[in-house]
Formats: C-alpha cells, sequence, structure tokens
C-alpha cells in the first residue's frame, strides 16, 4: 500500500549556494501549465497504481511559496480532487522560506487542510545567511512563525545547517539558542555537503571555500544531539529531533522504506517495487503529459538483495534502528543472516547495537554514519 505523495514545485526567486535539488528561476516560466500538468500527471498515476487513503503529503521544492495565492490555491485543490486522504488524519507539509508566506497564503492553505509548515531557516546570524546565499533576514524568521501561529498551524518545523562556511561552534550555539527559544514541536539539523553543480562546489574547486574541519563539525554535531535531548527533542532520526508525537509521518515513510508517489519536475517515487524518477528539466517533463503519457525518466525494479539494503541504511537512519521482525516478514530471511559479516563488523567496532529486536547506531555509529551506511550497499 502507498503510505505518502511527494509532490515537487521546481520555482525558487532565489537559487542557494550549497542547493542541488531540481529548481528554477520563478520568474519567466509557465508556472500555471506546470500546475495544469502536474494534476494530470497525479490523475494518471492515480488511475494506473490507486492507493486507498494517504497519511502523508509533503509539497516540496524549489519554494512552493513562491506561487501566488491563486496559484497556490490551484494546486491545493488539484491536490484534493485527486489524491486520496482523509483531513482529520492525514500529515499535510509545505515548505516554505521565512519571507515568503504571507498570511494570506497561510489561509490558503489551511483552508484546503495544510496543517504543517516547514521553514527553511538555516542560520539565525545574517553573515552566515549572506555566506550560504539565503535572502531571507533574521527577523523574518520570527516574523513568519508569528503568522504560522496567527493561522493556527501548531506543527512547525524548522531546518538548521552546521559546517557552514565561516561558521563556528559558537554560531551554531547561538542558532540553536534562538531555535529554542521559538518554542517549536520539531527541528531538522543538516551539516552542509557540497553537491555538484552548486555555487558551493565551484568554489571549492578554487580552493575559495573555508569550511569548518571534520572535527569541529562532528563537535557541531556532538552539541546538536546534546541540546536537543536538553531541550526535551529527542533525536529520532539522524537529523531529526521532536517533541513526542511531532515527528514527521512523511520521512518515517522514506526511512521504514515504504512506498510513496513522487509528483513533479524531477520528483522520484517508490511504487509497488519500483524507483521511479521523473524528467527534471521543465519541457521534457511537461511534453509526455502534454500527450497523456507520464514524465518518467527511469523506471529501476528493485531486485530482492536490493530491498534488503535499502531496509537496513534507510532503517538505520532512525534512532529505534531497524526492527528484525519486520525484516523477516518483509523478505523471508533473518537480517542477521544476509548480514552477518556487516553486522559483525560494525558490533565489533562499536558503531551499532541490538536493542529490543532492534539494530540501531550507538552514538559513535552516529557520528559515522554514512560510513554504517555504506557498509550495507552493493553486497548482492
Amino acid at each position: 500500500m502507498i503510505k505518502g505523495a511527494y509532490i515537487h514545485i521546481p520555482f525558487c526567486e532565489h537559487i542557494c549556494h550549497y542547493c542541488d535539488f531540481n529548481k528554477m528561476f520563478l520568474k519567466g516560466q509557465p508556472v500555471d501549465e506546470y500546475l495544469e500538468l502536474l494534476k494530470k500527471e497525479m490523475q494518471l498515476t492515480l488511475a494506473q497504481v490507486p492507493t486507498q487513503a494517504l497519511d502523508t503529503i509533503y509539497v516540496g521544492g524549489g519554494t512552493p511559496t513562491s506561487l501566488n495565492e491563486k496559484q497556490l490555491a490551484y494546486l491545493c485543490e488539484s491536490i484534493e480532487e485527486t489524491l486520496p486522504f482523509n483531513r482529520s488524519s492525514v500529515e499535510y507539509t509545505f515548505e516554505a522560506n521565512p519571507g515568503d508566506l504571507s498570511l494570506e497564503k497561510m489561509k490558503v492553505l489551511k483552508e484546503y487542510g495544510v496543517n504543517r509548515i516547514s521553514f527553511g531557516v538555516q542560520s539565525f546570524q545574517e553573515k552566515l545567511l549572506k555566506v550560504i546565499g539565503r535572502t531571507h533576514q533574521v527577523s523574518e524568521v520570527y516574523d513568519s512563525i508569528s503568522k504560522a501561529r496567527k493561522a493556527c498551524f501548531d506543527n512547525i518545523t524548522i531546518d538548521l545547517m552546521y559546517g557552514l562556511p565561516q561558521q563556528t561552534k559558537e554560531d551554531f550555539k547561538e542558532s540553536l539558542d534562538k531555535a529554542f527559544e521559538l518554542e517549536l514541536p520539531h527541528y531538522s539539523s543538516y551539516s552542509l555537503i557540497v553537491e555538484p553543480k552548486t555555487i558551493f562546489y565551484n568554489l571549492l574547486q578554487k580552493d575559495a571555500l573555508h569550511l569548518p574541519t571534520q572535527d569541529t563539525e562532528a563537535e557541531m554535531y556532538e552539541m546538536l544531539m546534546d541540546e536537543m535531548e536538553k531541550h526535551g527533542h529527542h533525536q529520532y532520526e539522524i537529523s531529526n529531533f521532536a517533541v513526542s508525537g511531532y515527528e514527521s509521518k512523511h520521512n518515517l515513510t522514506y526511512w521504514n522504506n515504504d512506498y510513496y508517489y513522487g509528483f513533479g519536475a524531477g520528483a522520484h517515487g517508490y511504487i509497488a517495487g519500483d524507483r521511479v524518477a521523473n524528467h527534471g528539466p521543465l519541457k521534457k517533463y511537461m511534453t509526455p503529459l502534454a500527450n497523456n503519457e507520464l514524465p518518467r525518466l527511469e523506471v529501476h525494479s528493485v531486485p530482492l538483495n536490493e530491498q534488503m539494503e535499502e531496509e537496513m541504511f534507510l532503517g538505520l537512519r532512525k534512532a529505534q534502528g531497524v526492527s528484525e521482525q519486520v525484516f523477516l516478514e518483509r523478505y523471508g530471511r533473518e537480517m542477521q543472516e544476509v548480514f552477518h559479516e556487516q553486522i559483525d563488523d560494525m558490533l565489533r567496532r562499536g558503531l551499532v547495537q541490538f536493542h529490543k529486536g532492534f539494530l540501531q547506531l550507538t552514538r559513535e555509529g552516529k557520528l559515522l554514519g554514512n560510513e554504517v551506511f555504506q557498509s550495507f550497499i552493493g553486497i548482492g
């Protein structure tokens, strides 16, 4: 059964220096036509692969809130008309940039059942916002969250980043302190990864990007874990922290290796055993849909050995870890039988542990998470 839907809006009013998501400048783009064809993609997909009521809907980007009020209403109406969900139980998230989401836009979202807002804050230092190419000001963070509360949103989350150019541990501690003052139920925090085709990647190639050392970045991550725990936000995934009951159901869909739709230019989905990816460039995405065809770049039928690998490296991101029982039920084999060499090695090194029927990362394992995940890839 398909649990969730991810919907991609690729338009931005500016491009951040670190972003490698499928995105383009909003100005001059055929936004209305894109939204019409996005609706068609949802209709075509649901006709082929229907499902029961979805648990989660997540609208990301790009910047979904760069759409105007009329476009937002059209998008939300398309979602409501096409996707099966119950307003009373669905987790329905929109990503937003501080300063982009007016009270009027929030009222549109609220009217259509959106109940969770994710703000891309990244830092509470103006100097660092400029360094990473963000255009919002810190004052707009407070203003946007105040407006969201005024519009009766209580499930609000913000993203923070660490390991940024010129960022010190003191900078990151200050951002955490200011984030906690907002008393939000959920926080996400990610280390900077310099990806190809970004401004930061080009600077790195020219030796013009000065990043904190790996040791400093690790110290920032340890500070993050300690401060979140101190402020009552448990770590339920490598980069995510929540008050109990406010964990992101949508992201858990990914980490639980469940099925989900992916709609929009460059979107990915996991449907009935197939990993599917859409064309990213707007024309390549829109042309097939204009001819009533799905805009697929790739459809990969995931063989059993890859499914088991994905179960491990996705599931180990969760604090709870990978369930021995669920693994056995899904794949008909014991986790330790399939991955005994990898598990024994990680146990010996103190990077994983068994706890109440789950294999999970230790604190040391969280610091070396990518190394642990990599060990489970490509063994079949």
